[in-house]
């Protein structure tokens, strides 16, 4: 028998089709397993150990898919959860199912799997020559290291497996590879390993590999020679070249991915149209290698403030650069003159958005917008102190002239006040492997018993 897992969408809160879902449900999956995060959006759910998405969304979704492991029986599993996996996030996680489990009046089994790292580990670790860095890696030391608010190791099969073996209903796990938790379960039952991770990684963000890439459902079976794919979606269709494809998606090598324990090698693979909507792949290699896991790090890199001011006069548009570049070394100067700051205890970076604000010194395409925003990010070591240059600078954004002969410009804030401040600013400082001789010694298990 083929072992069938059902992903009802790329991540939780991104939203999945019900009637799917429910399809999903009535085909009998072995296993029901979706992503939690992603470092998509930088640094900051790691550095802050905070979900970037919103608790009630979190709850809504997460309730829909306790139903539908009630209705199938069948294990729940979550990786990576809470955006980041810290081990906060993996807690914030087991609250909300405890809180529904309550409401649903479900008995249930949850293992939280932990991957968050402490600094002396790593940096024993780093000391006993078990760390390599990856490219690009910053430069680490103990030093570096205790700066860090959050470190996590990336788990793969064996650490979900282990989660699994506990008998557990509902699996919350902290960091994952994105294909772990869907490439556990056949591997745990023998079906053809390249094909787990093969499968895995074209079901890993739904059905993104399909032709209804919204529509979140997909399933996939695994058995002892490839995959098959199908999206539950009406009107949704896997098609050699929509599967095929996912492998390009966030791996900078099309036919190689590296997971812990070895790599996925497609070179040889065979992907064949089965009817109109689904699709198998034969012929993926699996390529057992020496077991590390990927590490993840943000620390503190100080505070920010932000204003914007919109330029609407065409002369100001045309002269956008211009007129930023002026403007920051006349605040440079200022700042200097009234708050006795060296340039160096700061930074003003300025985005004129309509123009470059992607790319900066980068862009090789102009246009002729009829408004340009322009946003000015303050960093300083404290929150106060960006604040104050903040203030120093908000009237300066709101009339600075581009020529010392000319009247007084007026642009427009969008909101009052301009300012804003963001508070703490992260920033990833950790890209490296740590090799593993026990794939658990670097994860913890925790196994509980939820009762309403």
């Amino acid at each position: 028998m083929p072992t069938r897992v059902l992903i009802p969408s790329g991540v939780l809160c991104l939203g999945f089709d019900r009637a799917a879902l429910a399809r999903g449900v009535a085909a009998k999956p072995d296993l029901i397993a979706i992503d939690g995060g992603s470092t998509d959006s930088g640094p900051f759910s790691l550095g802050a150990g905070q979900s970037k998405y919103a608790r009630s969304v979190t709850k809504s979704e997460w309730r829909e898919l306790m139903l539908a492991r009630a209705e199938a029986g069948v294990p729940l599993v979550i990786g990576t959860a809470g955006t980041c996996g810290a081990d906060a996030c993996v807690d914030w996680m087991f609250d909300i199912t405890q809180e529904i489990a309550t409401e649903l009046s479900q008995s249930l089994r949850v293992a939280r799997l932990y991957s968050g790292q402490p600094a002396a580990r790593i940096t024993d670790a780093l000391a006993a020559g078990r760390i390599r860095p990856l490219t690009p890696a910053p430069e680490i030391s103990a030093e570096t290291l205790a700066q860090m608010t959050n470190i996590v190791a990336l788990a793969g099969a064996e650490q979900i497996q282990a989660a699994l073996n506990t008998g557990a209903d509902i699996v919350i796990a902290g960091r994952t590879t994105d294909t772990a938790i869907i490439a556990a379960l056949p591997l745990m039952r023998g079906d053809h390993a390249g094909a787990a991770w093969h499968g895995a990684k074209v079901a890993e963000c739904g059905a993104l590999c399909s032709t209804n890439p919204t529509s979140g459902v997909i399933l996939v079976d695994f058995d002892s020679e490839g995959f098959t794919v199908e999206p539950l979606a009406t009107g949704a269709t896997c098609t050699p070249h929509s599967v095929s494809a996912h492998m390009l998606y966030e791996n900078s090598d099309p036919f190689i991915l590296y997971e812990p324990g070895g790599h996925l090698d497609v070179t040889q693979t065979k992907y064949t149209a089965l009817d109109a909507t689904r699709t198998r792949a034969t012929g993926s290699k699996w390529v057992p290698g020496q077991y590390t896991v990927k590490l993840e790090g943000a620390r503190a890199a100080g505070f920010q403030t932000t204003l914007i001011a919109v330029l609407r006069d065409a002369h100001y548009v045309a002269n956008a650069q211009a007129w930023a570049d002026k403007l920051h070394g006349f605040l440079t100067a200022l700042i200097a003159k009234r708050m006795g700051l060296d340039a160096a205890s700061y930074a003003l970076d300025f985005r004129l958005i309509g123009v470059n604000a992607a790319l900066g010194a980068m862009e090789n395409r102009s246009g002729d917008p009829v408004e340009v925003g322009v946003l000015l990010i303050i960093t300083a070591e404290t929150q106060a102190l960006a604040s104050e240059i903040g203030k120093l600078a908000n009237p300066h954004m709101l009339h600075y002239p581009l020529t010392e002969n000319e009247e007084l410009p007026t642009f427009a804030f969008p909101y009052s006040p301009a300012q804003s401040d963001r508070g703490a600013l992260y920033e990833f400082a950790l890209n490296h492997v740590l090799e593993l001789d026990d794939p658990m010694s670097a994860f913890r298990l925790l196994v509980s018993e939820v009762n309403p």
